[in-house]
C-alpha cells in the first residue's frame, strides 16, 4: 500500500506530518512526502493567507486526478476554518482538523467530518522520521498573542508546550544531522516553568546541530544568548518576525515591541555571533501602513542588513480585527511588495559577499546538476560541485555569491 502525507504552510506542519509518516511506516505502508499516485494521501492543510487556502482547496482535485479511489484525509488549519470547503471533494474522505492530529491513523477507516474540539494541553505525536536530510522537531503549540492580521490563535487554540525531556528523548532516538526547533509561537514556550531557555540548556545533551524556528524579540535576551552558546552545535540562525518597521503599524498589528527594540536585539545577537544569518518576515501593505510607514521599514531593513526577508501581501483574514480595517489598494500593496523582493535579492548577495573566504559547515540536502545544495549554520544556501554525501556535515570555503546563495569548495583533510 502507497501513502502520501503532504503539507503545506508552516515548520509545524511538516513535523505533525513527519509524525504522520513515521506512524504510516510502522503499520507497512510505503510513504512519500510528493503528490504521486497513492491508496491513501494525508493532507495537512494551512489557512494563514487566502492563498495558502485556495492552495489546500485545490489539493483536492490535484489528489483526485491521482487516484480517484484513494482514500483521502484532510486536516490542519484551512479545514479548522471551514470544514465544509473539503467535506464534498471527495467521496472517500475524512475531514479532521487542528487538534488529535495524532489520532488521525486510528481513523483511516472513518469518513466525513471529525472535527476535535480543542485541546488544552500539548498533543504528543509519534516520533519523528523524515524524507529529507533536516529533521523538525515541534515543542510547542497555539498563541496567545492575537496580532491584529492572524486567524492562526483562533485555529490552533491557546499556548500549550511539550515535555523538554520528550524533546531531547525524540532528539537522541532520531539521531539527525540537524534539529529544527519548532513552535506555533516558540518564544511562549513554557512547560511547568521550564521557558525556551531552560529548554536550549536541556538540549546540550544533544549531539546534533541544533537550528531554532522563529522567534520574537522579547525572548532575545544575554541569557539565551549564552544558552546558545553551550550547544555543542548551535546553527547561529535567528529568524526574528520583524512584520513592520513602523512603530504606529506596530501597535495596528498588536505587536508587542518598538522599531528600537528589535534594532537593539539584533545587535545584541551580533554581540554573541557577529556571522549569524538574520533573516524575517514583512508584511506588506498592512491596512493603516501609510508611504511613510512602509519607508520606516526600509530604513529599518537596511539599518539591520538581514541576510534575507520573506515579504507578502496583506491578506485579510475574516474573524481578525484587521479584516475590518479598510483594505489599502492593490496596486499600492503589489508595488510595496515588488521594492521589498528587491531589497531581498540584494541582501542575500550581501550577506554572501561577507561570507566570502570564510569557513562554514555544509549540511548536504539535494542534487540540483552539476551541484550538491544545502545549507550552512547561518542558513546561506550553498552550492559545492560535485555529488556529496548527504550523512555528515562537511566544512567548506565560500567562494563567490550565486544563484539565490553561494559557491563553497569542500576543504580537504590533510
Amino acid at each position: 500500500m502507497k501513502a502520501v502525507v503532504f503539507s503545506l504552510g508552516c515548520k509545524v506542519n511538516e513535523c505533525e506530518s513527519n509524525a504522520l509518516i513515521s506512524g504510516l511506516k510502522q503499520m507497512g505502508y510505503e510513504v512519500d512526502d510528493k503528490l504521486v499516485f497513492a491508496d491513501l494521501y494525508i493532507l495537512n492543510t494551512c489557512a494563514v493567507t487566502k492563498e495558502a487556502e485556495k492552495k489546500s482547496r485545490q489539493l483536492a482535485s490535484r489528489v483526485k486526478k491521482l487516484n480517484p479511489n484513494a482514500k483521502v484525509i484532510f486536516c490542519g488549519c484551512a479545514t479548522q476554518k471551514e470544514p465544509k470547503a473539503f467535506s464534498s471533494k471527495n467521496p472517500n474522505f475524512l475531514v479532521t482538523g487542528v487538534f488529535n492530529k495524532n489520532k488521525i491513523l486510528q481513523m483511516l477507516l472513518e469518513c466525513g467530518e471529525k472535527l476535535s474540539p480543542e485541546s488544552k494541553v500539548y498533543e504528543e505525536m509519534l516520533p519523528v522520521t523524515t524524507l529529507r536530510t533536516r529533521s523538525f522537531f515541534k515543542v510547542q503549540d497555539g498563541c496567545n498573542n492575537f496580532c491584529s492580521y492572524c486567524i492562526i490563535p483562533y485555529l490552533r487554540g491557546r499556548s500549550r508546550s511539550r515535555n523538554p525531556q520528550s524533546v531531547v528523548d525524540e532528539i537522541n532516538l532520531s539521531n539527525p544531522i540537524e534539529a529544527v526547533i519548532n513552535g506555533i509561537n516558540l518564544s511562549s514556550y513554557n512547560y511547568e516553568g521550564t521557558d525556551l531557555t531552560g529548554l536550549i540548556t536541556k538540549l546540550w545533551q544533544v549531539d546534533a546541530r541544533i537550528r531554532l524556528g522563529s522567534l520574537e524579540v522579547r525572548v532575545i535576551t544575554p541569557e539565551f544568548l549564552k544558552a546558545l552558546s553551550g550547544l555543542k552545535n548551535f546553527a547561529p540562525h535567528f529568524h526574528l518576525s520583524l512584520q513592520a518597521g513602523s512603530d504606529a503599524v506596530l501597535k495596528s498589528m498588536n505587536r508587542r515591541y518598538t522599531r528600537q527594540e528589535f534594532i537593539e536585539k539584533v545587535d545584541l545577537i551580533r554581540e554573541y555571533f557577529p556571522d549569524a544569518g538574520i533573516t524575517t518576515d514583512i508584511i506588506a501593505g498592512f491596512p493603516t501602513e501609510t508611504e511613510k510607514d512602509f519607508e520606516d521599514t526600509l530604513s529599518l531593513v537596511d539599518r539591520v542588513n538581514f541576510s534575507d526577508i520573506h515579504p507578502f501581501m496583506f491578506s485579510p483574514r475574516e474573524g481578525t480585527v484587521a479584516y475590518k480595517m479598510k483594505d489599502l489598494d492593490h496596486a499600492v500593496k503589489k508595488s510595496r511588495l515588488e521594492k521589498l523582493i528587491e531589497k531581498k535579492h540584494a541582501l542575500k548577495e550581501q550577506f554572501a559577499l561577507k561570507m566570502q573566504g570564510k569557513v562554514l559547515e555544509f549540511l548536504p540536502e539535494e542534487k540540483q546538476g552539476e551541484w550538491t545544495v544545502g545549507y550552512s549554520e547561518n542558513y546561506l544556501r550553498l552550492y559545492v560541485k560535485g555529488d556529496l554525501s548527504q550523512k555528515s556535515l562537511v566544512k567548506v570555503v565560500v567562494e563567490r555569491p550565486f544563484e539565490d546563495g553561494a559557491i563553497a569548495t569542500v576543504i580537504k583533510e590533510k
